[in-house]
C-alpha cells in the first residue's frame, strides 16, 4: 500500500512512530510537508504538486494538519479525495472537530454529555451568560485556542465579567462554559480507532494549573474506563465522523462530559502512559478500510 502524511514536521514521535510502523509492515510512506503542495483545479483531472513535481496516486492519506494551517490542510486533503485517496480522517470531518462551536453543537444535539456552554457576540450580556453557565468559577475558552492556550479559570464573578468583557471587546469569540471541580484537575483522553476504544490515560495537570495537557507539564496514567465513559468517547467520535480521534472527557457528579474531539491526537503521551501500540491499530485500519473513492464525501461539503 502507498501511503502518504501530510505533515509540516516529519520528526515529531506521532509522524515517526506511524511512519516506522508502516515501512515494517511493508507498505510504502511518504511525507510531505502541507504548505509545500500546490493543487491543479482542472476538470476532472484532480492533481497536487509538491516540490515542482506531481504526486502519484496513492492509496490513502494520513492528515496531521496543523490548527494554524487548517484552512490551506484541508484545501489539500479535499484534493485527495477527489482524487481518489482514502483518508485516514475525511475532510469535512476535521473541520467539523476544529469548529470548538460546532463540534459542541453537534455532540449536544447527539445527546452526548458536555459542560453547561454558553456562547454571545454582544459583551453587554456577559451576566447572562455568566449566569447560564451557573456562575463562578468559569472556563473561559478562545474558539480558536489549541493545546491549552487561551483557556482562562476565572474564580469569582468579577473576574469573569472582567475576561469576558475584554476578550469581546477585542472582537474575540469565547466559549463561557462551567468549571468541574469535581474533576480535581484531571482529565480522560481515549483513543479511537474505527470505532473502537483503543487505549485511555488519565492526565493530571502540573502543580497550580488547572489544565492538564502533558506538554505544559502535566503528567500522565493508563486508566480503565468505564462502560459509560467508553460509550460515550465512541458516540463522540461517531457524531464527529471521525475514524481516528482522541477523545478528552471529564468525570463529573452527572457522568462523563466531553470537553473535545481532538481529530489529530499525538500518541506519545497514550503509548508511553499505557504501553499500547496505538500507530499499530492505525495502520490496521488502514490496511482494512483503505479502498480507491472509499471517502464518503469525495471532498464536497
Amino acid at each position: 500500500m502507498k501511503i502518504v502524511m501530510m505533515a509540516r514536521n516529519p520528526d515529531l514521535y506521532s509522524h515517526k512512530r506511524l511512519q516506522e510502523t508502516a515501512l515494517e509492515r511493508g507498505h510504502t510512506f511518504d511525507i510531505v510537508n502541507t504548505l509545500r503542495c500546490y493543487m491543479n483545479i482542472a476538470s476532472r483531472r484532480p492533481e497536487i504538486y509538491y516540490n515542482d513535481s506531481k504526486l502519484p496516486i496513492y492509496d490513502a492519506v494520513i492528515p496531521r494538519i496543523g490548527a494554524s494551517v487548517t484552512f490551506y490542510g484541508l484545501a489539500i486533503l479535499r484534493q485527495f479525495e477527489m482524487m481518489g485517496v482514502y483518508p485516514l480522517n475525511e475532510s469535512v470531518a476535521i473541520g467539523r472537530s476544529r469548529d470548538k462551536l460546532r463540534s459542541l453543537q453537534i455532540l449536544a444535539r447527539e445527546g452526548i454529555g458536555l459542560p453547561v456552554t454558553t456562547f454571545a457576540y454582544d459583551p453587554s450580556q456577559t451576566e447572562e451568560v455568566i449566569d447560564l453557565a451557573g456562575g463562578a468559577p468559569l472556563v473561559i475558552k478562545l474558539l480558536e485556542g489549541t493545546q491549552g492556550i487561551g483557556v482562562v479559570l476565572a474564580d469569582s464573578k468579577r473576574s469573569a465579567k472582567s475576561v469576558i468583557e475584554a476578550f469581546r471587546g477585542a472582537k474575540v469569540n469565547i466559549l463561557v462554559q462551567e468549571f468541574i471541580k469535581e474533576a480535581g484537575g484531571t482529565d480522560i483522553r481515549a483513543l479511537v480507532v474505527g470505532g473502537k476504544v483503543v487505549a485511555a490515560m488519565q492526565r493530571k495537570g502540573a502543580e497550580d494549573d488547572f489544565r492538564s495537557n502533558l506538554h505544559r507539564g502535566g503528567s500522565a496514567i493508563p486508566i480503565k474506563i468505564s462502560p459509560d465513559e467508553r460509550s460515550t468517547a465512541v458516540r463522540a467520535s461517531r457524531a464527529m465522523g471521525l475514524n481516528v480521534c482522541g477523545v478528552d472527557m471529564l468525570r463529573s457528579n452527572h457522568g462523563p462530559v466531553v470537553m473535545e474531539v481532538n481529530s489529530s491526537p499525538g500518541l506519545e503521551g497514550v503509548e508511553k502512559a499505557t504501553g499500547i501500540d496505538v500507530a499499530g491499530r492505525i495502520i490496521d485500519l488502514l490496511e482494512k478500510q483503505a479502498k480507491p473513492g472509499k471517502t464518503k464525501t469525495k471532498g464536497r461539503g
